[in-house]
């Protein structure tokens, strides 16, 4: 079995050479044969032009139109009609245009040229049997060339696809590690800041009774368990996404979400004042858009402004929502926890693709702001009368600043 392997391998590597040889064989069989059937100076010179054109055999992948002039001439000369067969029928392989068809006609006048007699009955015979003759030879070639472009155009499609189906895999795999790190940060940071001030306020505060710290030991590791919760959410929800769009990976977020955001803020020891008014018709993207909008910026007034009044604001005028979240400058520098830099890249890719602008910058008082506005259009309804407004889900102005808006970077 090994020693056939070998000697397939060795044909297939020499089959083209192998094949040469064959046609040149060929072409001097018929030579021969044609020069017996003649006598003297007409044998000779048929023997030696069939030669020569069929020799010609050997290069004829190389210089097909060469070669099939040279048998072209050895046909007009001696009427040598097998290397001129071999030489068109590769001429046919190669190439199917002007050039072949050129070539054919010359073929024709001289199979008619060269085997003509004097009869003029025997010359109309040949006039009808040349386009058979010359065109097997060239039908033969014809179909073996476009069945090797067929194959190999379908072999380029094939590769081609198998290469954009590697490319699809990566980018969908790139794609979905920044989606994973996307949900991450803003599923854990703003927990794991609120733990960060809460140890802080521990640290900076060591005299503090008993019941406090009983109670901001209780509220860290209340605050870790949602973490944990929250991480294991998002991880169930990659592993078992097998939808075309993915899943969401957070509940339609509500009015009543973005209180217990400020809510858990305030706990942590950030003075916060709020304003939301999200209505409830908003829709799932949207208002998934605007919870990470307001999640984002308190996480990072937990990191870099911590001591300092913020003010959220919630609310839709003119066709739009509008999201802002600012604080005052802080007293303390320093950040309590280190910043990636990809809450707010994150946030404006959310907001570029709802359609929105996102402005997020120091203010003129030494401030941070995060404002974006949202487009977005009540739906109407068909009541008769106009229908009452909604009653704020969150409105509490006790500990916020009246002056400008900022929040932290």
């Amino acid at each position: 079995m090994e020693r056939l392997r070998r000697w397939h391998a060795w044909f297939r590597k020499h089959a083209p050479r192998l094949r040469d040889l064959l046609f040149i064989a060929f072409g001097l069989f018929y030579t021969l044969a044609e020069a017996m059937t003649q006598s003297g100076a007409d044998s000779t010179l048929t023997f030696i032009v069939g030669v020569i054109a069929s020799l010609a055999l050997w290069w004829r992948r190389r210089y097909p139109v060469a070669v099939t002039f040279i048998a072209i001439g050895a046909q007009a000369a001696a009427m040598v009609l097998g290397p001129l067969g071999f030489a068109l029928f590769t001429l046919a392989i190669r190439r199917r245009d002007t050039v072949l068809a050129l070539m054919s006609l010359l073929a024709y006048a001289a199979f008619v040229l060269g085997n003509s007699p004097t009869g003029a009955e025997s010359i109309g015979v040949l006039l009808v049997t040349g386009p058979f003759v010359i065109g097997a030879w060239v039908a033969a070639g014809a179909y073996i060339g476009a069945r090797r472009d067929l194959m190999a155009s379908l072999r380029d499609r094939a590769e081609r696809a198998e290469s954009e189906r590697e490319l699809r895999a990566d980018q969908a795999r790139l794609g979905e590690r920044a989606r994973i790190a996307q949900e991450m940060h803003d599923v854990l940071a703003h927990k794991v800041s609120l733990i960060a001030l809460h140890a802080g306020g521990l640290e900076v505060n060591p005299s503090v009774g008993p019941e406090k710290v009983e109670s901001s030991a209780a509220l860290i590791r209340e605050t870790a368990r949602q973490a944990m919760e929250d991480l294991r959410e998002v991880l169930g929800v990659l592993r078992t996404d097998l939808s075309a769009g993915g899943a969401d990976l957070a509940p339609i977020p509500a009015a009543a979400d973005l209180t217990r955001l400020v809510e858990a803020s305030r706990a942590a020891g950030v003075n916060v004042s709020a304003r939301i008014e999200l209505p409830p018709e908003v829709p799932a993207g949207l208002g998934r858009t605007v919870y990470r909008i307001v999640q984002e910026s308190l996480t990072n007034v937990h990191k870099h402004a911590r001591n300092a009044a913020t003010e959220v604001l919630v609310t839709s005028e003119g066709g739009q929502l509008l999201v802002r979240v600012a604080n005052l400058r802080p007293v303390a520098a320093g950040a309590l926890l280190p910043g990636s830099g990809a809450g707010l890249v994150g946030l404006r890719e959310r907001v570029s693709l709802a359609g929105g602008t996102l402005v997020a910058g120091p203010d003129h008082d030494g401030g941070w702001r995060v404002e974006a506005r949202l487009p977005w259009t009540p739906p109407t309804t068909a009541a008769a009368g106009p229908a009452e407004p909604a009653e704020p889900a969150g409105i509490d102005s006790a500990d916020g600043p009246d002056g400008e808006n900022k929040v932290a970077q």
